[in-house]
């Protein structure tokens, strides 16, 4: 058959269409009109313009991982400090607006604002006031039974004492983030009421970690609130990849900062070598006091500096404000010969 119509086959098709043999081309199926259809099958899925999911599912896992490990070591050094088990573990991550995260938290609290150089902008620490006082009447030699939680704001006393809570906490965050990039994070201002502090605009996205905190008989909760201007130059390297690569090296090289912390005060004994000679069994036998020993090494040669008999240095003789003192001149290499 020709692929070209001639003016019979034209006419025979219209024909047709007139007379309802041939059904018209059905129309593309719309998404938005003004009618729908009963047969129309059109996938829809909801989208909530007010909180706009700008951080992927494996950077939020990455952040939940990295904070994670903020918890157990924050746990530990709280553990140390109170002198009892303090236990400190991550309950949630969500993305949200700054004016829900405020929405949500009690007032009267402890509410802290938080400078991490060198990122711009601020984070949010908000502290439990059912965790706040048991910590306190710790701090004061309490037993934490029937204490009492007032619905007032913290007095000067108590903001000083709960400071030295969230100090400890500014050092396991900046050693939680190492991994990530180097930030030292400083405490800043104080607050009781939530409402006053306004660090990003209401309906700017934040990320916020909540924290559940344990002690002994106590709970109470803890949140990290991170708006994502903050934190949006390190985005990328938030990738899951990347922090569990990273992780176990962190811990390995925190566990030797630790292990040298702890031996770096242990005493070691250090002596200098004048010089040596060989003598016969009989001169030894018949040295007195005022006997003189000569050696061939001159007085002005230098002389090995051994650690824990291993000979470690080259240094000088000479004196010190009135006392005997040796003057290391380099350290002693592999192949030298001493």
């Amino acid at each position: 058959m020709s692929d070209v119509l001639d003016q019979s086959d034209i006419d025979a098709l219209l024909s047709a269409v007139s007379t309802g043999e041939v059904e018209e081309a059905g129309e593309d199926v719309q998404i938005f009109s003004r009618f729908r259809r009963d047969l129309e099958q059109v996938e829809i899925k909801d989208y909530d313009f007010k909180r706009p999911e700008r951080i992927s599912k494996d950077q939020m896992r990455a952040l939940q991982t990295l904070h994670e490990s903020f918890a157990r070591n924050y746990g530990a050094s709280l553990s140390g400090f109170l002198r009892t088990i303090v236990e400190v573990r991550v309950a949630n991550a969500e993305q949200m607006t700054y004016s829900e995260f405020i929405g949500s938290l009690p007032n009267p609290t402890s509410f802290n604002l938080v400078d991490a150089p060198p990122l711009d902008g601020q984070l949010c620490l908000e502290l439990s006031p059912l965790i706040i006082y048991p910590i306190i009447d710790r701090l004061l030699g309490g037993s934490n039974h029937d204490v009492f939680i007032p619905q007032r704001a913290m007095t000067m006393i108590e903001t000083r004492l709960i400071k030295q809570i969230l100090e400890r906490g500014m050092a396991a965050l900046t050693e939680a983030w190492e991994s990530v990039r180097k930030i030292d994070f400083k405490l800043g201002e104080m607050e009781s009421n939530p409402q006053i502090m306004q660090i990003v605009p209401p309906n700017e996205v934040v990320v916020v970690i909540g924290f559940e905190i344990k002690m002994t008989n106590r709970a109470g909760t803890m949140s990290l609130c991170i708006p994502f201007n903050v934190i949006e130059p390190l985005i990328e390297d938030l990738s899951a990849r990347n922090w569990f690569m990273t992780g176990k090296h962190s811990e390995e090289s925190h566990w030797g900062r630790h292990i040298a912390g702890q031996i770096s005060d242990a005493a070691l004994d250090v002596g200098a070598i004048l010089a040596q000679t060989a003598i016969s069994m009989q001169d030894l036998r018949s040295l007195e006091v005022g006997d003189i020993i000569t050696t061939e090494k001159p007085a002005v040669s230098p002389v090995v500096l051994e650690v824990e008999g291993v000979p470690k240095f080259i240094g000088h003789i000479g004196q010190f404000k009135g006392h005997r003192a040796v003057r290391i001149q380099r350290r002693i290499k592999a192949g030298d010969r001493v």
